[in-house]
């Protein structure tokens, strides 16, 4: 099933994380959070609109790193929030902690060209 773009940040398991992240022709911020975390909560409203700003020319993805911690763990996450933008598959950036939604709009802008 091929992942439509959205307005909203959609969420990765290890079932469409290649075509989500990987393989996906369009810029990839990915946040590494637990519903627990309150710094991870207080990302997620920036997100949302990062994800309406964005669609179709780039994606949000979140990863519930206590339902899949091998995803964190292949990704070397150690604190969360974590971000890492992809673009064609790699790394671009990666950043830990509580980020200016500016520096990740900023980021997601200089993905796009």
């Amino acid at each position: 099933m091929k992942q439509k773009d959205t307005d909203a940040p959609v969420y990765a398991t290890p079932f469409n994380w290649d075509e989500m992240v990987i393989n996906s022709k369009i810029p990839v911020l990915v946040d590494f959070y637990a519903a627990w975390c309150g710094p991870c909560k207080m990302m997620n409203p920036y997100l949302e609109t990062l994800a309406s700003d964005f669609v179709g020319k780039a994606r949000i993805v979140k990863v519930d790193i206590d339902k899949y911690p091998f995803i964190a763990n292949d990704w070397s996450i150690m604190s969360i929030p974590t971000f890492i933008l992809f673009k064609g598959g790699s790394v671009v950036q990666k950043w830990q902690g509580m980020v200016s939604p500016k520096t990740l709009e900023a980021a997601l802008n200089s993905s796009l060209i």
